[in-house]
């Protein structure tokens, strides 16, 4: 079954969950929050694996790589430098 309410964001940017949602939620657990051009939803934290964790580390490092790459912020290299330039690193 699935609840549906209603709630506002405040001016600080702060949302209220409603009583009828916090169940299986207490003071401090953390909340992964995923949004996209539709929509946003929470998700309790500590049902995420090891793996899950991993790969949204690894989807906001791609993210941040695709807007500096939009903003100009990247280097190019030609294939004979490449090994170089890598071994800097």
């Amino acid at each position: 079954m699935v609840n549906i309410s209603v709630t506002r964001m405040s001016s600080k940017g702060q949302i209220v969950i409603p009583v009828s949602m916090r169940a299986n939620l207490k003071v401090g657990d953390d909340i992964l929050i995923i949004h996209d051009d539709e929509r946003i939803i929470l998700k309790k934290s500590d049902k995420l694996t090891k793996q899950m964790k991993e790969d949204l580390e690894f989807a906001r490092r791609t993210e941040e790589a695709y807007r500096r790459i939009e903003a100009g912020e990247f280097i190019s290299i030609d294939s004979e430098n490449l090994e170089e330039e890598m071994n800097k690193w």
